[in-house]
């Protein structure tokens, strides 16, 4: 197995929390009542799980062997999906600080937690699709078929270092009650469209 085809079932684990989370907006916008830690669970899970377990692996272990086979870390797409890493994590606080407050019962905030709900999902929508169906088959040309034990196993350890942060399957079981809680099918397909601009496609 390659660390591009793990890297991908991780997506579809994100993709399940990016869907549950429009559902969450959703009906905060509309005025429901929602469990308050709903919306920092998702924000914890994105900060050690999508970031802390999944970019973890891709900044440290492909990227790195991407740079090593010549593709530059600071433009091109690898440059591309750092910033969009660094936005997310951006989005990530902005969302975890919100939540916290409405939580406490600042109701005002809601709306402020419904736009960085709906930021990192639209993000993080074209941000996998760019990886799924640009970067990663680039990766697959790129790296060498004998360097790609190396690469897997330099994810593997970094993973490894992630524990700390509670372990792996815990998470995917966070993800999948919050799907249960928002009563989204982990296995669907994802609802938001992907819109890219035209030079990417």
């Amino acid at each position: 197995m390659q660390l591009t085809e793990i890297l991908s079932s991780e997506h579809r684990v994100i993709e399940s929390v990016i869907a549950a989370l429009d559902v969450a907006a959703d009906r905060l916008e509309a005025g429901e009542t929602l469990r308050p830690g709903f919306f920092h669970d998702a924000a914890r899970f994105i900060r050690d799980f999508a970031d802390g377990y999944h970019h973890a692996k891709e900044e440290g272990a492909l990227f790195e062997a991407l740079a090593g086979n010549g593709m530059p870390m600071d433009s091109g797409p690898v440059g591309m999906m750092l910033y969009e890493h660094e936005q997310a994590r951006e989005l990530t606080a902005g969302l975890g600080d919100a939540a916290n407050r409405w939580a406490a019962g600042d109701a005002r905030v809601a709306h402020t937690v419904v736009d960085y709900a709906r930021a990192y999902a639209e993000l993080l929508t074209q941000h996998i699709y760019k990886e799924d169906n640009i970067l990663f088959p680039m990766a697959a040309r790129v790296i060498p078929p004998q360097a790609q034990d190396r690469v897997l196993e330099e994810a593997r350890r970094i993973e490894a270092e992630q524990a700390g942060r509670g372990s792996k399957d815990s998470y995917l079981d966070l993800a999948r009650a919050m799907c249960d809680e928002m009563g989204v099918d982990p296995e669907a397909p994802p609802r938001r469209a992907v819109e890219l601009p035209c030079h990417a496609r």
